[in-house]
């Protein structure tokens, strides 16, 4: 992590589960309401750190480094399971906090990756689940190579999507510790082209931790972004079968069974109108990426057209609604994936009226 100290009221510690040593952030009294906050790809626990500080005296929240993500323990990530290896890690750490003792519930916020996190464990432990709140969070059928609303895959190997589809100097970039600004595809100028909505800039001291924090990513095929395999299908790799990005693939992830969970919590969707990571026409997708000329032998709209993200994730939410759940969507113009850090009164206004509603029990 960044070498800067977390804000006032904010602490770090490292909890040792039986399954990995997990680094996380807290505040709060300690008797408070839990609320768990999970952080995306390519960062750490330090993007929650003002709206950590900024919670209401009731709530004590935590949010932990994900494996192979700030000071967090560094383990392979078993693609195959789809984001069960991140839900596990989570469980492990509610239980040996115990959070959940005696019948309590866990509020969940989560962030791009975190927020496919929060949906898996609801489908894994929703019992355990008070509130979930999605910001700006992964389609619930991963990352690349999808079709439809329904999530139908554009390949039979699902081409498209998985650890080939990064960006290869930008992961070379964030392997070597790279902090400029001179490169497109470095970590500093992709947080502030792609994280916000230009020309949104974090103040300059905590833009030096957003960019530590993403640099405390590991790399590698067992991490970000993980192993790809050759496929004849455009663009030519298809996921492997470990790392974060294969984990992603709609291959592996498919979160669609949210929409059956019992009981059902309420859900709150956040999001930034101009989100360019998480949209219907993703500039990190490589169906727009084709459409847009800038991956070669694209094969038109009706093989691989962008993937529509905003889309999935709303029909799996009306799924839920139509199973009796509860869900509010709240848009932010003018903002980009991290309306939490660009909008963070806005953000607040929501969540925190969002989160004393459901505290009972």
């Amino acid at each position: 992590m960044d070498e800067a100290a977390p804000l006032p009221g904010i602490t770090a510690r490292t909890v040792q589960t039986p399954r990995l040593r997990t680094a996380l952030l807290a505040g709060g009294p300690e008797a408070g309401a839990s609320v768990i906050f999970l952080h995306g790809n390519v960062s750490s626990a330090r993007f929650w750190e003002e709206t950590l500080a900024a919670l209401p005296p009731a709530y004590r929240g935590l949010a932990p480094d994900l494996r192979g993500f700030g000071d967090s323990q560094t383990l392979p990530v078993d693609a195959t399971r789809g984001l069960r290896d991140f839900s596990d890690d989570l469980h492990a750490l509610i239980d040996t906090l115990g959070l959940a003792a005696a019948g309590r519930r866990v509020h969940l916020v989560g962030w791009s990756t975190g927020g496919g996190i929060a949906m898996q464990y609801a489908i894994d432990h929703a019992e355990r689940v008070a509130s979930i709140v999605l910001v700006a969070p992964l389609a619930p059928y991963g990352f690349g190579g999808t079709r439809d609303a329904a999530g139908t895959p554009c390949w039979p190997d699902h081409a498209g999507s998985g650890g080939g589809t990064a960006n290869p100097e930008f992961v070379r970039r964030l392997a070597a510790g790279d902090r400029g600004a001179e490169s497109d595809t470095s970590p500093r100028t992709v947080l502030n082209a792609f994280y916000f909505k230009p020309p949104f800039r974090a103040p300059a001291a905590r833009e030096e931790v957003f960019v530590s924090s993403m640099l405390s990513t590991k790399t590698g095929d067992g991490n970000y972004p993980g192993g790809a395999t050759p496929s004849a299908n455009w663009p030519g790799v298809a996921p492997g079968t470990t790392g974060v990005n294969n984990a992603l693939s709609p291959r592996y992830c498919d979160l669609s069974a949210f929409a059956r969970i019992a009981p059902r919590p309420p859900v709150l969707w956040v999001r930034g109108a101009d989100d360019q990571i998480v949209s219907d026409r993703s500039l990190l997708d490589f169906g727009t990426l084709g459409q847009l000329g800038a991956v070669p032998g694209w094969p038109g709209p009706a093989v691989f057209p962008p993937q529509p993200m905003i889309a999935q994730t709303r029909a799996v939410l009306d799924a839920y609604r139509e199973q009796g759940g509860a869900y509010r969507e709240e848009v932010f113009a003018g903002c980009g994936h991290s309306p939490h850090v660009e909008r963070p009164a806005a953000f607040r206004d929501l969540l925190h009226p969002f989160l004393d509603r459901h505290s009972r029990g």
